[in-house]
């Protein structure tokens, strides 16, 4: 079924040696185990099922806005660009921004490569990204004049789109044109686990035990077999373990000594885990595997942290400069760019965020209405005003009498009639 599920949108349409898409979902990925390791196949796996949701499901929920760099260094959200609209709102009429960043990621995640089509009106404005199949885009070529060609082998049959129609975010890679598949790359891994968990289920379904052998003291006819195999199935599976069975005619049950824990079974099924996150770069623990380390404690903060300087670093920057390269012109891409924000990420505990706030409210780095901005608190008058302590002096000035100071001490001896103290 699954095989005809991935191939069934090449129905009726014209095959080439070169249409990767179909080819990889006919034959799937080869495997030392001899599982077919597809995108479908592979997220079976409960590891890979919850890595590529807790890349795509962070980023997608992460804002993606537009600026403007200043002359001074600065950025200021752009609010009334047609693009904002699109990144941060709804880049398809039939997508929120989360659905469409989570789908961008878990296709870089899964296959390397993310492709939409850029849909634009009559005067060339970008309205609309139509997010596409990777399993049926095959790699780009460039044509006679360097450009990129893409073809895509969609529901409506085969499409040539110009490097211009198509908004692509590319993984890791070698070649520079598309990013390299970690289904294709990590299939004996995958495969692995697949195995693994077939052998546990085949393991729980005959009652938690190993196979045996019954010997019998002679040689058994056909008919005998048979209604001794219909026989045996009373007793397998696991709803019926525990049952005792009754041998007769010279029947002896003979368990074989290999027992699940000789076999490792658990810290196979857990190094599986292991190995699936190494692929995606993500921590055992961030999808619930424990065994040897806390999710809890003071290294919760620090493992946020590394999780996204590690994990969704690549994500974000392919992603903000991908836009800046394939939806903005030569003329924007000079003021505008695209940043998500991560403050929600980054955000600490109550008493970290009070002691960062009044860090920056007594250095002059944010104003009040800033700072209850990000608390989602309404501004209050008087607190668009940057503010610094007023008793910080420069090391030169110990010792000596600030100006202010000097001007009190001068009114004070005009009011007595006392000669002011002289500066020292």
């Amino acid at each position: 079924m699954g095989l005809l599920r991935s191939t069934r949108a090449w129905i009726g349409k014209t095959l080439r040696l070169t249409d990767a898409g179909f080819w990889s979902a006919y034959y799937g990925s080869d495997s030392v185990t001899g599982k077919s390791v597809t995108a479908q196949t592979a997220l079976q796996l409960s590891a890979v099922w919850s890595c590529v949701r807790l890349l795509s499901e962070t980023v997608g929920t992460l804002p993606l806005g537009l600026f403007e760099r200043d002359d001074r260094g600065g950025k200021q959200a752009v609010r009334n660009h047609t693009l904002y609209t699109l990144l941060h709102d709804q880049p398809h009429a039939n997508l929120t921004a989360v659905e469409f960043w989570e789908l961008v990621v878990a296709h870089v995640a899964l296959w390397g490569n993310h492709y939409s089509r850029i849909s634009r009106n009559g005067a060339g404005t970008i309205v609309a990204l139509e997010p596409l199949n990777p399993e049926h885009m095959n790699d780009p070529e460039p044509d006679e004049d360097g450009n990129l060609k893409f073809v895509y082998n969609g529901p409506d049959g085969r499409e040539e789109l110009t490097e211009r129609e198509v908004f692509h975010v590319k993984g890791f890679g070698v070649n520079g044109r598309v990013g390299m598949s970690v289904i294709g790359f990590a299939r004996n891994s995958f495969s692995i686990s697949m195995a693994t968990e077939e052998a546990a289920g085949k393991t729980f379904a005959n009652g938690m035990q190993t196979a045996g052998f019954v010997q019998a003291d002679k040689v058994l006819t056909k008919e005998q077999r048979d209604k001794f195999n219909t026989a045996l199935q009373e007793f397998t599976g696991s709803e019926n373990a525990g049952r005792t069975m009754l041998l007769e005619g010279g029947f002896t049950y003979q368990p074989l000594s290999l027992k699940p824990e000789d076999a490792q079974m658990l810290l196979s099924r857990g190094f599986n885990i292991e190995e699936v996150c190494r692929w995606f770069r993500v921590f055992p623990w961030m999808i619930g595997h424990q065994e040897k380390s806390t999710s809890w404690g003071t290294g919760l903060e620090q493992g946020n942290i590394a999780f996204l300087t590690y994990a969704l670093r690549p994500y974000l920057s392919r992603i903000e400069q991908a836009v800046k390269r394939q939806l903005l012109t030569p003329a924007e891409r000079r003021r505008y760019f695209a940043e998500f924000n991560l403050e929600g990420l980054l955000r600490a505990d109550s008493a970290g965020r009070a002691a960062l706030y009044a860090s920056f409210a007594q250095n002059g780095i944010n104003t009040r209405n800033e700072i209850r901005a990000r608390e989602n608190l309404p501004p209050v008058s008087g607190g668009d005003v940057l503010t610094v302590q007023s008793n910080l002096i420069n090391l030169e000035s110990l010792g000596q009498q600030t100006e202010a100071q000097a001007a009190k001490a001068a009114l004070r001896a005009w009011l007595t009639d006392e000669e002011p103290p002289r500066e020292t």
